[in-house]
């Protein structure tokens, strides 16, 4: 595989909330566009689509391992909100907070009354 692609494939797995397609094209020293062909080429997708999953990935660890609130998550995962819930019901059957209340960490927290 090229290196350049290399390089993107490892900035967007350790940092998938940082990322932007122009960013990750001047981290390799290519234009945008032919990052996305050369990307495309070398992985069979695109470098959105690989983002957008990444950030999916990252969004539901967070869910599962975090008490970070659903909103704290997609702004660190780089989600916006107007996507972010189609997105994740699509990928994994259920929005942010019902995969929580099913997957996530369960605490107990008393009421006062």
């Amino acid at each position: 595989m090229d290196r350049r692609i290399e390089l993107v494939i490892s900035k967007i797995d350790s940092d998938p909330g940082s990322c932007s397609l122009p960013a990750l094209a001047e981290l390799v020293l290519l234009s945008p566009s032919r990052l996305r062909h050369l990307f495309k080429q070398e992985t069979g997708t695109t470098p959105s689509h690989y983002l957008k999953i990444a950030r999916l990935v990252k969004a539901e660890l967070l869910l599962r391992t975090t008490f970070l609130s659903v909103k704290e998550i997609m702004n660190l995962v780089g989600l916006t909100s107007s996507h972010y819930v189609r997105e994740f019901r699509r990928e994994y059957g259920l929005s942010p907070t019902e995969y929580r209340q099913k997957n996530g960490l369960t605490t107990k927290r008393s009421r006062k009354k």
